[in-house]
């Protein structure tokens, strides 16, 4: 039977009141011992045995322990009036002697009948109470029934142990045939078995290993079918269960009519796999966090995913990065205003804001094993605990919904079935921890077995689902989560097809991310709601082409706000295999629900910490858009440049297949092969080639006259491989780790033609080159000028005839800070676009004066760089290798580039674009008003 705190107490004081002056080990500690367990209810006989043998010790001896309760307890009893500084010593050198799997203690209790000395192993913890002290601090023996609280670790090697036993189990189940449904089901009702033995659920603790153990047959031929009467008790209200029901299946409480409820055909258990189910009955589950322990749990059950284990979860910290903005902060700072108070109307405010606590509803529609619901619910439960705890003597300690938070507030979507049950089970899990946590701080225990309440998990897809049926949105408080990361040329054909219907994007094809569904499904969602939502999204919705896409569809069509927003930063943790991904976080509400002050967090290391400021307003970019008139103002690709500056063009794009390309160093060996075609043979320039140094080449055949093509048999086959290529037909001609897309349909046109090249860019004059991408970690994008007969690739852009003051500004740090907030990224790495970083960049105004004052600068630049003949412009523009004095020429350049545009300095890239992106809008205002008042023309109609 579960005691409560009041009983425990009362039997500690009988105990030490019998036991008052007494003492002598030999003769005493089986019967003091016997009488202490039964203090908790416990049974002694049934989890920890006497003078248990101990060998393999240091000093190559062996011992006895006095007591030991495997995984739980060491005891070393001493006779009344000893020193227990030598039991201390005797107990520790009995350590190294007991095996480290699952039998280890947690915990060692010293005695001498008349004073205790507690330590837990695991946090450092110590406590010395006396005999006739026990009634009153009897709580620090609370894990005696699993009562143990414990701060969770992201990652915590507990939780990857656990997991990968549940996956060996997972295993064998699967190779004997027993899978799908069924097996997931089953695993996850063993899962909060194995919690609920461990942490006070089930009462004596252990008793679900003993089961096992004591009550099947070693071959595991009947474990399946007692497995199957255990779920059916578990299932059965205490009223209705038999009178005969054997002792051992009647000290198991009822859990829930929903966990336990479906009937699921058995499986059928050999030796080895009951032995593996022993193994995760032996391991400590009260150290588990629900939270992490999920994602961990779904991750070992494919063995593709398992080296890479725990890069399927979302860890608090980042968890609580969404949350704590969305709502929890207001609700702490809510709560410390309260409990400051000294009116008289205290009491009655605190119990109002748990009843607010209590009616706080949350969706998650792509809550995979419900980490952020698991966070989400404990933290409220926290707060609600500190509320009753201030008002614990205004309150009936007895009342059965003391506790008013429960895990119906939280709704989640779903795609796969097995996470849909393990998101379920894991806020029972933290529910329970919770319901302890406030046992223990109130002195009476208050669990919620049987489970009434349930989450509500939707198995479905997201993205067809009615989220209004899952929770109506008048009766949402929050929406948020993490929804799936998957790039708009990634999507499958039906993953586009969702997004274009949702985004209703009519005969435009569109580039939006799959993750830009979910916004859009929110902001439908939330139309007749006050809801607000906080999701994480990859930074490619706040960069680039999608910006102008997705965000007037969510400030227009839904009419929302940016309430606040982490910058980028490296989403992920340090788990084995584990890819950081580049992510931002954003908040949103209806524009009447819009907070005064916008909370803004940016990152100085994308694996730092944040820095936060307030602002008026937030862009789609993520920074700060008081600058602007317009708040939603976004950045358009547009065919040609804002001011009177010179075209930029993208090289040359052959289609080839890379059969007109003469690989670095194979030039002398084609020109023996085929010296005529030299004049043809030009070097051919990428981004990679420009930066790093290459050699490559490439044959521009276009004014080759039908004689001269004809003598040259070995152009004349490379021609033919173009066409083949070109007409689908063979493949590309590749360099390991190369990837070049099969040709389409206006590349089939070209294949009649194949000396030309699809764009044709051979410049006949000195040009400026921009690589399209370029590594983040350099703080300048090498730009630099080549000469004919060079032929730049489509992979760099390029300015013919460009003046050293188009370079200056271009490599400026006002021009770099344009293209790191406005600009796309590869990856990680800055992705130059014509029509959307360089042609609508807003260029300062221009006197002769100011345009030789930083060609100067600009060309002091150019010199800087001769001076190492023998560097790339890779050695260059590494931070770490850059010269001092071409940093120092960049710094020049960039300081005169600033002052072009004010007096003031800069002092942020982020600063620099928010005034850039004010003047943008000032320059393109007229325009766009212009447009705004155009008449429309009727068409004719036909007669």
């Amino acid at each position: 039977m579960r005691l409560s705190w009041n009983e425990i107490r009362a039997k500690a004081a009988r105990f030490a009141e019998e036991w008052r002056g007494k003492g002598y080990e030999r003769g005493d500690t089986q019967t003091f011992y016997n009488e202490f367990f039964e203090v908790f209810g416990l049974s002694r006989k049934r989890v920890a045995g006497y003078e248990l043998a101990v060998k393999g010790l240091a000093d190559g001896k062996s011992g006895f322990l006095d007591l030991f309760w495997k995984g739980v307890l060491l005891v070393e009893q001493k006779s009344a009036g000893l020193d227990l500084a030598a039991a201390k010593q005797q107990a520790f050198k009995y350590l190294p002697g007991i095996k480290d799997d699952g039998d280890l203690p947690r915990y060692i209790l010293l005695c001498d009948f008349q004073t205790f000395e507690l330590y837990d192993l695991e946090t450092r913890d110590e406590w010395k109470i006396g005999l006739q002290e026990l009634p009153e601090k009897v709580q620090i023996f609370s894990f005696m029934f699993g009562g143990v609280q414990r701060q969770f670790k992201d990652e915590d090697p507990v939780n990857i142990k656990a997991s990968e036993l549940m996956g060996e189990l997972h295993d064998a189940l699967k190779a004997s045939n027993y899978s799908g449904h069924d097996l997931e089901r089953f695993l996850v009702r063993l899962v909060f078995c194995l919690f609920a033995d461990d942490t006070g659920i089930f009462t004596p603790r252990g008793i679900m290993m003993d089961y096992i153990e004591n009550r099947t047959t070693v071959d595991g031929s009947d474990l399946g079918p007692k497995l199957g009467k255990l779920f059916e008790v578990l299932n059965q209200d205490d009223n209705k269960r038999q009178t005969t029901l054997d002792e051992d299946l009647a000290q198991f409480p009822y859990v829930n009519g929903d966990l336990f409820a479906e009937r699921l055909p058995l499986p059928d258990f050999n030796g080895a796999m009951r032995k593996l189910l022993l193994d995760a009955c032996a391991f400590d589950w009260s150290k588990i966090s629900p939270a992490i322990f999920g994602s961990l749990f779904q991750s070992v059950m494919d063995k593709k995913k398992r080296r890479a284990i725990g890069a399927h979860y979302t860890n608090e910290q980042n968890i609580l990065k969404v949350i704590g903005p969305l709502f929890l902060d207001d609700l702490k700072d809510d709560l410390k205003r309260l409990k400051a108070r000294k009116d008289t109307g205290r009491s009655k405010a605190l119990l109002a804001f748990q009843d607010k606590l209590a009616g706080i509803t949350c969706l998650d529609p792509a809550c995979g094993c419900g980490n952020f619901l698991v966070i989400a619910y404990r933290e409220l439960r926290a707060l609600e605990t500190e509320v009753i705890l201030d008002q614990k003597n205004n309150l009936d300690l007895f009342a059965d919904k003391l506790s008013k938070v429960d895990v119906n507030q939280f709704y989640g979507i779903e795609f796969e079935e097995f996470p849909v049950r393990i998101s379920e089970t894991a806020l029972w899990m933290m529910d329970h921890i919770m319901n302890q946590r406030l046992s223990d701080e109130l002195g009476e225990v208050k669990l919620r077995i049987p489970l009434k309440a349930k989450p509500t998990i939707k198995h479905g897809d997201a993205l067809e689902v009615n989220w209004a049926d899952v929770l109506p949105p008048e009766k949402c408080s929050y929406v948020f989560g993490n929804p799936p990361f998957v790039g708009a040329k990634l999507q499958s054909d039906a993953q586009r097809k969702q997004v274009h219907r949702i985004a209703n994007l009519g005969k435009r094809k569109g580039t939006l991310d799959f993750v830009c569904a979910w916004f859009l499904k929110a902001g439908a969602y939330v139309q007749n709601s006050s809801a607000a939502i906080g999701f994480v999204a990859t930074n490619s919705i706040s960069q680039g082409e999608q910006v102008a896409e997705l965000w007037p569809l969510l400030f227009n069509r839904y009419g929302l706000e940016i309430a606040f927003a982490h910058r980028t930063f490296a989403w992920g943790s340090e788990a084995r295999g584990k890819a950081n991904v580049h992510v931002v976080i954003i908040g949103l509400t209806r524009h009447n629900n819009t907070p005064v002050e916008r909370r803004l967090f940016d990152y100085e290391s994308i694996k730092g910490d944040p820095v936060e400021t307030k602002v008026k307003a937030i862009s789609p970019y993520l920074f700060d858009g008081g600058l602007l008139a317009d708040r939603h103002t976004v950045v358009r690709k547009i065919s040609s440049p804002l001011s009177f500056f010179p075209a930029m063009v993208i090289g040359s794009k052959p289609i080839d297949g890379g059969y007109l390309i003469v690989d670095e160093g194979e030039e002398q060996k084609f020109l023996k092969a085929e010296p005529a075609a030299k004049q043809f043979l030009r070097p051919y320039i990428g981004s990679v080639d420009f930066i790093q140094g290459g050699g490559r080449h490439i044959l521009a055949l276009q004014n080759a006259t039908p004689q001269q093509l004809r003598s040259m048999p070995h152009c004349m086959h490379r021609l033919e491989q173009v066409k083949n290529f070109r007409l689908g037909k063979i493949p590309a001609r590749l360099k390991v780790g190369q990837e070049v897309k099969q040709p389409g349909i206006s590349s089939k046109a070209l294949a009649a033609t194949p000396t030309a090249f699809h764009v044709t860019i051979i410049p006949t004059t000195h040009f400026l080159v921009v690589p399209e991408v370029s590594s983040e970690n350099r703080d300048y994008v090498p730009i630099g000028y080549l000469q004919p007969p060079t032929v730049p690739s489509n992979l760099v852009r390029i300015i013919p005839n460009a003046t050293t003051n188009n370079f200056s500004l271009l490599t400026s740090r006002m021009h770099m800070a344009w293209l790191r907030f406005i600009g796309g990224r590869l990856k990680s790495d800055y992705r130059y676009s014509i029509g959307l970083v360089y042609n609508p960049f807003p260029w300062p105004d221009l006197d002769e004066a100011k345009k030789t004052k930083i060609s100067k600068l600009g060309q002091g630049i150019l010199d800087a760089r001769l001076n190492y003949p023998q560097s790339t412009l890779a050695d260059l523009y590494d931070p770490l290798t850059m010269p001092a004095d071409l940093r120092k020429a960049h710094e020049a350049n960039d300081k005169a580039v600033d002052q072009l545009y004010r007096k003031e300095p800069f002092a942020s890239d982020r600063e620099r674009v928010e005034f850039l992106l004010a003047r943008y809008e000032k320059i393109t205002a007229p325009a766009l008003a212009l447009a705004a008042q155009k008449p429309k023309v009727a068409k004719r109609k036909r007669v």
